[in-house]
């Protein structure tokens, strides 16, 4: 059984998930922690919970979504993971975050990268890993087929969809993408998202002013 926790972190307001099953063991999605304070909750959570981290996987690389990759990665001892078309934003995540008035330290890159329709698996649970660019060119998106969760960063929101206008989006592309990939899922789906509440397929199918 899947456990998926939110953490609305640092000022742009990002979802960061630890998500976890019945092992013990998690992973940690977009982890954007910023302040102490955030980094303190985290470990409190792991500790109340006996929960091992087991890897750092990310959705896409923009700096508000890896902003505690490194400290989680220090601190916890475990690999970090993204998709290669991204290492672009790491490398350059110091310049990233002073564009946008925030004090960035570098992020080493990935320990390994993903690649589509190979699976991230920790535990008893397994996620389809599936390339949806046009918000980033890395992007990737998580999803459980069992428990029909997908863990769609910025691709998907409550009524809307993620930017295109940074380096590397595409509007055509990323709306091409969500019709042609994402909505062949099905409808109950659960869409945890990178910015905000959570969703439904079905729901952003017949109500998303981008996407009928």
């Amino acid at each position: 059984m899947l456990k998926i926790e939110k953490f609305v972190v640092n000022p742009l307001q990002e979802n960061s998930y630890i998500v976890s099953d019945e092992t013990g063991q998690c992973i940690f999605i977009d982890p954007g922690f910023y302040f102490e304070e955030e980094f303190k909750e985290i470990k409190d959570y792991l500790a109340a919970n006996d929960l091992k981290p087991e890897l750092i996987a990310n959705t896409h690389c923009h700096f508000d979504h890896i902003m505690g990759v490194e400290y989680v990665r220090e601190e916890f001892g475990i690999p970090f993971k993204a998709h290669p078309d991204d290492a672009f934003w790491i490398a350059n995540a110091v310049e990233q975050g002073q564009l946008f008035g925030f004090n960035m330290n570098e992020v080493k890159a990935p320990d390994s990268f993903f690649q589509e329709n190979e699976e991230l698996n920790f535990g008893n649970t397994s996620f389809q890993i599936i390339h949806v660019p046009g918000h980033s060119p890395g992007h990737v998106v998580f999803y459980n087929k069992d428990e029909k969760v997908l863990i769609a960063g910025d691709v998907l929101f409550y009524g809307s969809i993620g930017r295109s206008d940074l380096p590397g989006g595409d509007y055509q592309q990323l709306v091409s993408n969500i019709k042609n990939k994402l909505f062949l899922l099905p409808d109950e789906t659960i869409v945890f998202c990178g910015h905000g509440p959570e969703t439904t397929l079905g729901f952003e199918k017949k109500s998303n002013p981008f996407l009928t």
